[in-house]
């Protein structure tokens, strides 16, 4: 499980680790763990350190402070470190006079400009894990050189100009190529719009015992040091291929396809007979032991799916389910809807079923509810604009869950899970109102698999029937909507390979999904 911590949080568990620590020895090892990163970066770039011209972007806290410290680092291997002071009478003392001892030389933001443009490695060490909206107007010039020059952009801790806690970006930010961030994973790394500035993202430890390492590789860890405690609760977490494989549901020697679980699909009409035909194309690879479908498409679901159990009379005489999915290609049949969300039996709403399931109706359910939005679905739910949406998609994938008192799954280019409620993995968190996301607020899920061509027709009506054949194999919603955007991205990613794809080849691809998650 990759774990991703608030800043309060993190900046607590700092605070109780610098206590039992000599002066200054924390910001050491994050400033060893980013030149380790630095020179990795140079050697890949140009196959040396030595010689390479490296700028640093410095503000006036502790980020600029690791930034000078790192410079110092590669400085005394040889290479022609500048840094640009923001704030020249702020900036952090010590390391200052380190990367001046070492050889490093100082340059004003005007004269800066063109040394970032000519930079092999520029250091992105403005401003860290505690700054609010854009950048300042005298950053954002060299923000610009750093993205037209030629060189690698670094950020440290976090790109600057975007939000730590909520992923947000409220102005100028600076693009980074990688991020080395310290101690632990913040939510802004995982969750977009904050993520597309990252880049790649490598954990540095500096001793605050937080788990697993980076984005699919080791730590980069720091010399010598003593471990501090975990932080406390997580934020954000994601699933990796080995929790995956934990939660999916396995036949016993005695199954048969009632115990395995049976999932109804109430989708289609005459219009969207295709929405139909999808669902159940995604329910049939899920883990279900049986997929029945009720709706005006049966002709089509059954011509492509004979496996499927097909019913014409409405979802309370269909026969014995496990969960139910509602709502893909539904039009306007709300009759249909407000039945099936009456069955004391786990409902996933998506697509035309999001619109007509009152909000009453879903909170009084009894039995688990899972709602799959994309963006537009969230905002006319919340009455905002699609771009509030996408700007703050944690806060809006809380309110929804708090608003409904359902598990909702916010689709999009980082897909969000969080509990009934407002929390992710934690059942019972505090509903979060008004897109409040502070501290309090349970766990949300991000999944880390997908793929930009998965933004096609048809796409979320097979995440929708997959993730119903899991809550009827026995998930949890939360772990049902998680494990499904997993197993959904993973077949989007091989079914693409770089060129685009169509819902039908996504769903042909999710068996190869979950055959690779359970190798590992």
């Amino acid at each position: 499980m990759r774990t991703a911590y608030g800043v309060e949080t993190v900046r607590a568990a700092e605070r109780e680790l610098m206590a039992r620590l000599p002066e200054g020895a924390l910001m050491q090892r994050a400033a060893a763990g980013l030149a380790v990163v630095c020179a990795d970066v140079l050697g890949r770039a140009s196959g040396r350190v030595y010689g390479s011209r490296v700028v640093l972007l410095v503000g006036s806290g502790d980020n600029g402070g690791d930034a000078l410290y790192a410079g110092a680092r590669l400085a005394r291997r040889g290479a022609g470190v500048r840094a640009v002071l923001l704030a020249p009478g702020q900036a952090h003392s010590g390391g200052l006079a380190a990367l001046l001892r070492a050889g490093g030389r100082v340059v004003d933001a005007g004269g800066g400009i063109g040394a970032v443009e000519q930079a092999d490695l520029v250091v992105d060490g403005i401003v860290g894990i505690g700054g609010k909206g854009g950048l300042r107007p005298d950053a954002v010039p060299l923000a610009e050189a750093a993205e037209r020059g030629r060189g690698v952009v670094v950020a440290v801790d976090l790109p600057s100009g975007v939000d730590a806690d909520t992923g947000e970006v409220r102005g100028r930010a600076l693009r980074a190529d990688l991020t080395v961030t310290f101690g632990a994973y913040k939510p802004g790394l995982l969750i977009d719009p904050a993520r597309e500035y990252a880049g790649a993202v490598r954990l540095v430890d500096i001793g605050l015992a937080v788990g697993e390492g980076g984005l699919g590789e080791e730590p980069v860890e720091a010399p010598g040091q003593a471990r501090g405690e975990a932080p406390g609760e997580a934020r954000v977490e994601a699933l990796q291929h080995a929790d995956v494989a934990r939660l999916l549901p396995v036949p016993a020697a005695e199954s048969d396809k009632y115990r395995r679980g049976v999932v109804g699909v109430a989708a289609g009409s005459a219009r969207y007979p295709g929405a139909a035909v999808l669902a159940v194309a995604g329910a049939l690879r899920g883990g279900a032991g049986a997929v029945r479908y009720v709706g005006p498409a049966g002709e089509a679901v059954i011509a492509r799916h004979p496996e499927t159990l097909v019913s014409d009379r409405g979802p309370k005489h269909a026969g014995r389910v496990q969960a139910w999915v509602v709502g893909p290609g539904a039009g306007d049949d709300a009759a249909t809807v407000g039945e099936v969300l009456a069955a004391d039996v786990p409902v996933l709403i998506d697509a035309d079923g999001l619109r007509l399931a009152e909000v009453g109706a879903v909170r009084g359910r009894r039995a688990p509810t899972l709602m799959t939005p994309h963006a537009g679905e969230a905002a006319a739910l919340l009455g905002v604009e699609r771009e509030e949406v996408e700007a703050g998609r944690l806060a809006a994938v809380r309110e929804l869950a708090g608003r409904y008192g359902a598990t909702v799954l916010l689709k999009g280019s980082t897909t969000l899970v969080a509990s009934a409620g407002g929390g992710g993995a934690g059942e019972g968190a505090a509903g979060v109102a008004g897109g409040d996301v502070g501290q309090g607020a349970g766990v949300v899920r991000v999944n880390p698999t997908g793929t930009p061509w998965l933004a096609t027709a048809g796409s979320g009506d097979v995440l929708s029937g997959l993730g119903g054949s899991l809550l009827a194999a026995g998930l949890s919603a939360v772990d049902a909507g998680s494990v499904a955007a997993y197993l959904h991205g993973l077949a989007g990613r091989f079914a693409a390979e770089g060129a685009p794809v169509t819902a039908e080849d996504v769903a042909g691809r999710i068996a190869e999904a979950w055959r690779s998650v359970v190798r590992v």
